[in-house]
């Protein structure tokens, strides 16, 4: 039997072997950036890579997501390893798809890049035959909560029940076996630290908002008219105005955009769209302040005699992060990349994702690796670094996931056994799955 550190560098020797090809999948997901819920060919390039490994897989989870299961010699816990395959809109980016606007300016093609670097080195090795339980490889759709019109239409089609890809797994049923998940992302190169164990984050609501005035002839005879974009207008400002009665710890976040501002600029214009998110530390917070914002929009509309109607949808629940696979991925880091300041733990963090959901029911940790410049979401976004963005995460991923299935799966039986989850599946999908204005 192979010894704990045996198996481990093994598996970082196996990722290394595989650097071309990795980068060459890199290259194919960058050249070819997808909405969620929209990866077609991204998840295709995904199971392309899986084939030529001769790896079986599911697809079709949550219309785009893939799983393959790597079998260890006995079944009692399994890792989940994640990667995304969305991309976001940057329109300005000078690699955007110039059609969309998307671009893969967030890190979700090193994220992914790092999952088929991990299941090659599973496959190469066959090292799961040391290991005493499974590891499953998903690549998960529609992280980023965008285009919510577009998917708001998923919905009431029955296509889907959620905005984000990991919830949808979550209802499907993708992690009821899971034991705990395991997820990296990229980060902005820093002088003081490569890579990084990580705290928690801010979960949200998202919301759909029309208001409905009435059109008339706007310099001939504006008074015939009902004025939605001055509705709009006031409940916006309405907005800024409860922002003092937002406590610092719940970290409050609301950013709106407005998506349609009326028709035709000689129109009183009576049709107004408004996309927004609601972000906070804890569904309480959130809660709150949705319910305030809802307030501010409908005086927006009482005040010019409007009509509004409000959707609130579930976004991402605010991530719990298990401290114990913190410090499991700390250690692990301190071997792969040195000690001091090379590492970091990340403070609280006011962006979401939809790991927060996976979060609140199984142990999960999101760790950081540099490797880019610019700022994420920004036209600046550039990667420079794929060997510590890609290649080190999907490292300590597996490092990680040895810890947890090694002599008999001791470590990660443990973890289970003391993690407290915030809610089961059942309440998460009853309490969180179906906010309604």
């Amino acid at each position: 039997m192979k010894s704990k550190e045996e198996i481990k560098q093994i598996l970082c020797e196996a990722v290394d072997r595989r650097e071309e090809d990795v980068f060459n999948f890199y290259e194919s997901v960058y050249a070819e950036p997808e909405y969620g819920y929209k990866e077609v060919k991204t998840s295709a390039k995904f199971r392309a890579f899986l084939d030529s490994l001769n790896v079986k897989h599911k697809d079709g989870l949550a219309i785009t997501g893939v799983r393959a299961d790597f079998a260890g010699r006995n079944h009692d816990f399994r890792v989940a390893l994640m990667g995304e395959l969305d991309a976001i809109a940057v329109p300005s980016h000078k690699d955007a798809d110039p059609a969309t606007g998307a671009v893969h300016a967030c890190g979700h093609a090193a994220q992914l890049s790092s999952m088929v670097a991990a299941a090659a080195a599973l496959a190469d090795t066959g090292i799961m035959s040391e290991l005493d339980g499974d590891i499953a490889i998903l690549a998960t759709p529609a992280e980023e909560f965008i285009e919510i019109e577009f998917r708001n239409q998923l919905i009431e089609s029955g296509k889907v029940d959620f905005v984000c890809g990991k919830a949808q797994m979550i209802k499907d049923g993708v992690f009821d076996d899971i034991d705990a998940s395991i997820m990296q992302h990229t980060s902005i190169c820093n002088d003081d630290y490569v890579a990084g164990a990580t705290s928690n984050n801010n979960g949200f609501v998202g919301k759909l908002i029309k208001y409905t005035g009435k059109p008339a002839h706007a310099g001939a005879a504006p008074w015939d008219g009902i004025n939605a974009l001055n509705a709009a207008m006031i409940g916006l400002m309405a907005i800024n105005m409860q922002r003092e009665t937002f406590k610092d710890e719940d970290h409050i976040r609301i950013h709106p955009i407005l998506t349609k501002g009326g028709d035709i600029v000689n129109t009183v214009p009576a049709d107004v769209r408004i996309e927004s998110y609601v972000r906070g530390s804890n569904p309480r917070a959130i809660l709150d302040a949705s319910e305030k914002m809802d307030r501010s929009l409908k005086a927006g509309a009482d005040a010019i005699g409007a009509k509004v109607d409000i959707k609130t949808l579930p976004g991402d629940f605010p991530c719990v992060q298990c401290e114990d696979l913190n410090q499991l991925m700390y250690e692990n880091l301190k071997t792969l990349v040195g000690d001091g300041a090379s590492l970091f733990c990340a403070g609280f963090g006011g962006g979401s994702s939809d790991q927060g959901d996976v979060s609140a029911m199984i142990p999960s940790i999101q760790s950081y690796f540099t490797g880019a410049t610019g700022g994420l979401h920004q036209a600046e976004y550039r990667m420079v670094d794929r060997r510590n963005a890609i290649l080190n995460a999907a490292k300590a991923m597996l490092m990680l996931a040895v810890d947890l299935l090694y002599d008999g799966a001791k470590t990660g039986k443990e973890i289970k056994k003391n993690f407290k989850p915030v809610m089961t599946k059942e309440q998460y999908l009853r309490e969180w799955g179906h906010i309604e204005a």
